[in-house]
């Protein structure tokens, strides 16, 4: 039946453009590579010595739940905003409030990164031109303390946060015109700082420069009460480290699945889908593989736990000691790095702002959100992501930020990746541009439950409070999602522009799946409850 309820606000608005091939998001999403530069040094001070066999690990995961992506991004080639968008149409038939969990987990995930690197990159910048004891580095302007969510986090203003501002205006500025001409810049910034990385990362294997007690043993890391490091056992305690480095790693290593969040803008969507992801795996397969490699064979564990490799100050000079520079090409590293972080917050930006966009259109979100200018650039929501990280700019601990953050993108990651074979049950005669080997659907499956063991057990070890914070995070759809579907659209989804039908219509298919689906659900919250309590965190 037909849904009665009125257009999305779209007759006088413009939509997204069939203007990018799969090139062109291959470099709109290069810039997740450069997330190892925000995470690198809090894997090592994490896990110790076998935090580049952890990087290894992650991405090796990431690379094979990529082609569950690409099956499920075929099926729509009429959507945008990625793979939650396509994970929510398949929860859909087993619960309203289930399926947009998968959307409004995916963008409060990426959302965030704007603040992150942008705040990084200003950080580099006040680092390179003042001196540590300048006031300027040191003045800041308390707001509100925030206590209650993590203890020591509040807002504040500081120098950084308005450099960051200025960034971030810098981002949205060049977005505002559309995702090709977005593309064409950010491929200009991938060629100046991807290249580097790689170069930086093969730099070992050139100079056989790979020290063995660099690398060796492969134990965890423990302190003793002095707080002076040493290496543990694979005890509880160990593991539950090796839980909390592999779900800090996730955040970064899973990222590239934004290359399938612009199939509404492909050409032929057909075609470019599975491209675009595959491609964006395999560049991401090499740097999160290689880089961590690098930095721990030069500089050992003791050089990793540096604070400043940990903030990331000092990354630009640990790059420069790689390849053998000084202070100048030191501070030329810097600006590539500058240039690396942008680039990771373009590509953020273009792929939450058109998650926002997608479940606007979809009936998910609030409808302004599905306003795009003359240019085809999803504006509304492109200033809500604006909004909301301004916001964070002010935060005094992102890292609290982003792992928080990671507890949504881990719960999106779960429901997505199930997505996969619901979809192949209910939709098993949908057209498939692209169909994902059963045993790689089979092993994506398996890989959501490993992640959730891993943010189970190890969320609560970057924080006291990380998992239950993140968790009440999820829960913030309720609210939006029901004032969205039950306020403005009446209890319908919307009308599609220019039919009589929503755009729901033509999935509502018969639920074949059964119980599955819940009892997915059911022992995802098992999992999730029974590795929390078995875990050992460090406090």
């Amino acid at each position: 039946m037909a849904s009665t309820a009125e257009p999305i606000d779209s007759g006088a608005q413009l939509e997204l453009r069939r203007q990018l091939d799969w090139k062109d998001a291959f470099w709109a999403s290069s810039g997740v590579p450069a997330g190892v530069l925000l995470t690198m040094g809090g894997i090592a001070s994490m896990i110790g010595q076998p935090s580049w066999v952890i990087w290894i690990a992650s991405i090796l995961m990431g690379f094979v739940q990529s082609f569950v992506y690409a099956e499920i991004a075929g099926l729509y080639p009429d959507k945008s905003g990625g793979a939650s968008v396509y994970g929510a149409a398949g929860w859909l038939p087993y619960g309203k409030f289930i399926a947009p969990i998968s959307v409004w987990c995916n963008w409060l995930a990426w959302s965030p990164v704007l603040a992150l690197g942008t705040g990084l990159a200003a950080a580099y910048c006040t680092v390179s031109l003042f001196p540590a004891d300048a006031a300027i580095r040191t003045w800041e302007l308390s707001l509100l303390d925030l206590g209650f969510v993590r203890e020591g986090l509040h807002l504040r203003i500081n120098f950084v946060s308005i450099i960051a501002t200025l960034f971030l205006l810098l981002t949205f500025f060049l977005q505002h015109h559309g995702a090709a001409r977005a593309a064409n810049f950010q491929k200009v910034l991938g060629l100046l700082c991807i290249t580097p990385l790689l170069l930086v990362g093969l730099v070992p294997f050139l100079t056989g420069d790979l020290p063995r007690d660099h690398l060796f043993p492969l134990l965890p890391m423990l302190r003793d009460a002095a707080g002076n490091p040493g290496f543990g056992t694979w005890n509880t305690a160990g593991l539950t480290l090796l839980a909390a480095a592999m779900f800090g790693a996730g955040w970064s290593t899973y990222g590239f699945e934004t290359a399938v969040c612009y199939t509404r803008e492909f050409r032929d969507p057909a075609k470019d889908t599975a491209k675009a992801i595959i491609a964006a795996g395999l560049l991401c397969l090499a740097i999160f593989a290689l880089v961590p490699l690098a930095f721990q064979a030069s500089l050992g564990l003791e050089g990793m736990l540096d604070p400043s490799i940990n903030d990331g100050s000092g990354v630009g000079q640990a790059l420069a000691r790689i390849v053998g520079g000084g202070a100048v090409i030191g501070n030329l590293l810097i600006v590539m790095l500058v240039l690396a972080l942008l680039l990771i917050v373009m590509t953020s930006m273009l792929g939450s702002s058109r998650t926002l966009y997608q479940a606007s259109v979809d009936g998910w979100l609030p409808r302004y959100l599905g306003r795009v200018n003359e240019h085809g650039a999803p504006t509304a929501a492109m200033w809500t992501d604006l909004g909301f990280n301004l916001i964070l700019l002010m935060a005094s601990d992102y890292f609290a930020v982003l792992m928080i953050s990671n507890v949504c993108y881990f719960v999106f990651n779960f429901l997505n990746l199930q997505a996969g074979w619901i979809h192949r049950i209910d939709r098993k005669d949908w057209n498939r541009p692209y169909r994902c080997p059963t045993w790689l659907l089979t092993t994506g499956t398996v890989f959501g439950f490993v992640n959730m063991a891993w943010m189970g057990a190890g969320a609560d070890v970057w924080g006291k409070g990380t998992l239950r914070n993140g968790l009440l995070a999820v829960l913030l759809i309720v609210p939006v999602f029901a004032f969205r579907h039950y306020w403005q659209d009446k209890g319908q989804f919307p009308v599609s522009e220019g039919t009589a039908e929503d755009p729901f219509e033509k999935q509502h298919v018969t639920p074949k799946a059964g119980m599955l689906p819940y009892l997915a659900l059911a022992a995802c919250a098992l999992l999730v409850w029974a590795t929390s309590h078995w875990a050992q965190p460090p406090f």
